[in-house]
């Protein structure tokens, strides 16, 4: 059974890992720090190493698997297991870039919300935190995962001759 996927939880690793790289760029760019005012503008660019991850996953799974022939419902189904895998590994990214990659973050940007008046202490504290941005992940990785294996899917099918 986990054969049949074994390329798809591939490219769901490769992913959590391409997110951990992107933490740790982001952290050492100052993004988490002297530059965290420019952090939700920067931060989003993140879609484009996301979005080239499914193309390259779906273009293995149709090259390696489907033997270069595949329709838009397997390209999309694969699609969603990525996100399944992603999703799984995406409480163990938020607590390794948390406590490792960048700790300082919730501490920077509760300051800098609240010091540039776009949020009260207690609402930055409710949302910058660990809990909170799990919770966030739990939801954003299956929704934009959806979404990208949609759209990923209409572009690496085989067209109809």
């Amino acid at each position: 059974m986990l054969n049949k996927y074994k390329i798809e939880i591939k490219w769901g690793v490769i992913f959590f890992l391409m997110s951990l790289v992107w933490m740790f760029l982001e952290k050492i760019s100052g993004l988490h720090s002297t530059h965290i005012d420019k952090h939700e503008i920067y931060t989003n660019l993140i879609a484009i190493p996301a979005i080239a991850v499914y193309v390259f996953a779906l273009l293995d799974k149709k090259r390696n698997f489907y033997a270069g022939s595949m329709t838009y419902l397997q390209g999309f189904i694969s699609g969603l297991i990525i996100t399944l895998v992603v999703t799984i590994l995406s409480p163990l990214a938020q607590l390794i870039t948390t406590n490792i990659i960048t700790p300082e973050y919730f501490p920077n940007v509760i300051k800098f919300v609240v010091e540039s008046g776009k949020m009260e202490q207690t609402e930055a504290d409710k949302y910058f935190n660990i809990a909170s941005y799990i919770k966030q992940g739990l939801i954003g990785a299956p929704v934009m995962g959806l979404v990208t294996s949609a759209i990923v899917a209409i572009f690496t099918r085989t067209k109809a001759k």
